[in-house]
Parts: structure tokens; sequence; C-alpha cells
């Protein structure tokens, strides 16, 4: 970035299209509007192209073949360019509509081509929303399946990494901030692995639909021009060749239901990320986890010690705004007066933002991960000063071996004991006359002394 852009950049009220750009700069392939007008354009090509087939039009004229035919109506979205986007935007100018803009713009080229017998074809029976609904719908499909997993599955994978190097950590957990049963780190951490497996796995596997049917999803203009065609199954199979599925059922919008089913899949991915980045964060407050010095860096203008965990706190922040859109746009989209209205218009123009934000709490997470490791000294520490966690064992075995009353045995020689220790409590075990008497009690009070804290981990699941 030259001295000119740079400063550029700070003249933009967004910082998504300044201060974060460099994060988010393959999402303007997928949600600019640059990037609408070449979807709306390769939608209206490839609806002209598979119109021509359907109603069997002459396409033989200046010595087409299929192939030939094809490949010049085609070359009209795969060559477009920033030429091609200001052309349209001036027609828009005069126009002051977006969709019909691009048909204008189409039609003058295919005159071009020599190709006027299509002029008529072009956007035939549709209106605006055909060729705008199907458009976002490829967009945010294109835009998760080549930008949004391959970031999260890097992210993953560096998750599984830290879970390998923590794999033999024992710690403390914390259960309403209270010491808690000893896990391993790696489990731990691994929990958001699995979490966002099933979600991944849901955003991988996602049928996305489109609405597809003319003014008011009937195909009227299409069934009073050619009643003898079959156009609900023309519909479905045209949506079906761009690896969509048609809603069956509209209005002269989409439905907006299957857009706030994507929005809710990727709340929930943002969810288990604004988890995870607190986590973190609080076990670097706990100094369970330290981060890399990083000498040029400063962590506060004033306190020259300080080393923050921005990474992480700026993938909360982002994640939120992620969620909050994605809410909104979940609860505002599918609600419309009657057959229209158009408020979604100005709506869906910020579904950009909703995948910015969450692309730049991933890499947040991903520069965070780069920076910490486990204070393992610490960690030991702890659990060292925290067997009073060993008073779950202890009573589980005194209940295993029929002592009446165990729990609140043991739970008064444990509550508010600071002192309280494995040592403590058998001594006070070997006063007691129930345990005495018991037949085992040289096995009990022997298998109560073994315990030990690191040790006392549950069974691990098969994770690595």
């Amino acid at each position: 970035m030259d001295d000119i852009e740079i400063v550029e950049k700070c003249y933009n009220i967004s910082p998504i299209d300044g201060r974060y750009y460099k994060k988010v700069k393959k999402l303007s392939n997928y949600f600019s509007e640059a990037a609408l007008i070449y979807y709306r354009c390769k939608v209206e090509i490839e609806y002209l192209i598979y119109l021509t087939k359907f109603l069997n039009i002459d396409i033989s004229c200046n010595n087409n073949t299929q192939y030939s035919f094809e490949q010049k109506l085609r070359h009209l979205y795969t060559s477009f360019d920033d030429k091609s986007i200001l052309e349209i935007k001036n027609i828009e100018a005069t126009t002051n509509h977006d969709v019909k803009a691009v048909e204008i713009y189409l039609r003058q080229k295919i005159t071009d081509y020599k190709m006027e017998y299509l002029l008529e074809y072009i956007h035939f029976g549709l209106t605006s929303q055909d060729v705008n609904s199907t458009s976002y719908v490829l967009s945010m499909k294109q835009a998760s399946q080549v930008v949004i997993l391959p970031e999260l599955t890097i992210l993953k994978s560096q998750i599984i990494e830290k879970c390998k190097q923590w794999g033999d950590i024992a710690i403390i957990t914390k259960t309403h901030g209270q010491p808690a049963s000893p896990s391993i780190l790696g489990k731990e951490i691994y929990v958001f692995v699995d979490r966002l497996n099933k979600q991944m796995s849901t955003l991988i596997n996602y049928q996305y639909t489109t609405k597809f049917g003319g003014a008011i999803g009937n195909f009227n203009s299409h069934k009073v021009a050619f009643p003898d065609y079959d156009w609900i199954k023309f519909g479905d199979d045209f949506i079906e060749s761009l690896d969509l599925t048609r809603n069956q059922f509209t209005t002269q919008i989409d439905i907006y239901d299957n857009y706030a089913e994507i929005f809710d899949n990727l709340k929930r991915i943002c969810t288990i990320l604004l988890d995870f980045a607190r986590d973190i964060w609080i076990y670097i407050s706990n100094n369970y986890l330290v981060q890399k010095c990083v000498k040029e860096e400063v962590g506060s203008s004033t306190m020259p010690h300080k080393i923050n965990p921005i990474n992480f706190e700026n993938a909360e922040g982002n994640l939120m705004l992620a969620i909050n859109l994605m809410e909104f746009l979940s609860r505002k989209l599918p609600i419309s007066r009657l057959q229209r209205d158009l408020t979604d218009s100005t709506v869906l123009r910020n579904i950009g933002m909703v995948f910015s934000y969450l692309l730049i709490g991933v890499k947040s997470l991903q520069n965070g991960l780069n920076t910490i490791d486990a204070n393992r000294h610490l960690i030991q520490q702890e659990l060292k000063n925290n067997e009073i966690v060993l008073a779950e064992a202890v009573q589980s075995i005194l209940r295993r071996e029929g002592i009446p009353n165990s729990y609140n045995m043991i739970k008064d020689l444990s509550r508010n004991n600071q002192t309280f220790s494995i040592s403590f409590v058998v001594e006070k075990l070997q006063q007691n006359e129930c345990i005495k008497n018991h037949i085992n009690n040289e096995k009990i009070i022997k298998e109560i002394s073994n315990l030990q804290v690191e040790k006392y981990i549950g069974i691990m699941p098969n994770i690595y």
C-alpha cells in the first residue's frame, strides 16, 4: 500500500473499507457493488442461454454453433472489468434502476455481437428480484466456500495444534469461577473444535435456495406468452444448473427464511468463536497462557510492562458485531408487506458487513493463537495448591463403600478450609468410627492417600 492509498483509507467511514480492508479484501469479490453487478450479469446471461435452449430458438446466425454461441455470451461476464462497471453505472445514472441498467448494458453488447434476435429474450418474464436474489445467494455461497470455510479450517487446525501441544497438561478447571475437577488443557480447548466441526459441517452441506419465478413468483408472463411450456420445470432446472435450489412458493421477493438459516448457522459459528476468545482471554488473565513479547509493539502508552491480549479482544468485538448484524438480518428479512416492500433492498446491501466482521474475527484469532503458549510451571503450582478439588474423589470412594452420610462428612471437612489436603482428610477419616469398623478400612485409607490432583482427570476422549 503506497502513501496515497494509506491516507485515502483514513477517510473511509467504515473500518471494513479502511483500517481492516487488507483482512477482508477477498470478500470484495463477492459483496462489493462491482461484485453484485457481475453476479447480475452472470445470472442474466445464464438465463438467456438456458431460455434459448428451452424455447428452441435458432442461434445458427453468423455461423454460431452452440458452443461458440454460449462462449460469446458468457464472455460478457467472464471478461467483466472496470470499464464494464462504469458503463453500467452510467446507464443507472439515467434509469435510476440498477437491474434495468444491467439489462440495457447487455442489450447493447448483444447488439454489438449482431445477435439482435436475442434482444427481446434478455430478462424475459423476470422481475429484478429473480436476478437479485439469485445473485445474493450465489455470492453468499461462493464467499462461504472460497473464503470463510478455508479460513475457519486454518483456524481450526491451529486450535488442534495447540490441543496437541497441551495434551499432557493437567489443569484445575473453574466452574462458577471456583476450582473444580481437574482436566487436560488440550481437551478443554478441543471442546471448541468439536463444536466448530458440527457447525462447519452444516455450512458445508447447506443447500442454498433462491426465488425465481417472475413478478410474483407464478411465472405469469412466461405462461401467457408460451402457454404450452412447463415453466415450473424450467425454473427448477435453470436454478439447479447454477447449483442452487428454487423456492417453489414465493411472492415477488424471496421468502428469506433461507437467508435466515445461513445467518443463523454463521451466528452459531461466531458464538463458538466468541466463547473461545473469551476463554483464552481468561486463561491469559490468569497467567495460564502467556503471550510472546514482540519488541517493537506497545501495550500501553503509559505502562511499559503491558502485553495486551489485543487479538482476542479484537476478535470478540468484531464477532459480536457480526452476531448482532446476523440476528437483525434473520429477524428483518423474512418480514415484508404483502407481496413486497422495498425495505429488504437496502438491508441486503449490508450482507458483506456480516461476512467481513466474521472474517476479521477469525483472522484476529489466527494471529492471537500464534502468540500464546502454556505456562506449565504456574499451572502445575495451581494443581498443588488446590488439593481441595479431591473432595469429590474422596466422597465418591466413601459412597462406593457404603459409608453413611459420606457427602456431608467431606463437605464439613472441605468447605472454607484453606488448609485442606489429602493428608488432613486421611487423618480425620482414620478417626471416624464408621471407617474404622469397615471391613476394607485399610484399603479405603490407602486408596485415598494415593490420590493426586494431577492424575484425577477422568477419561480423556481420543481427540488426537
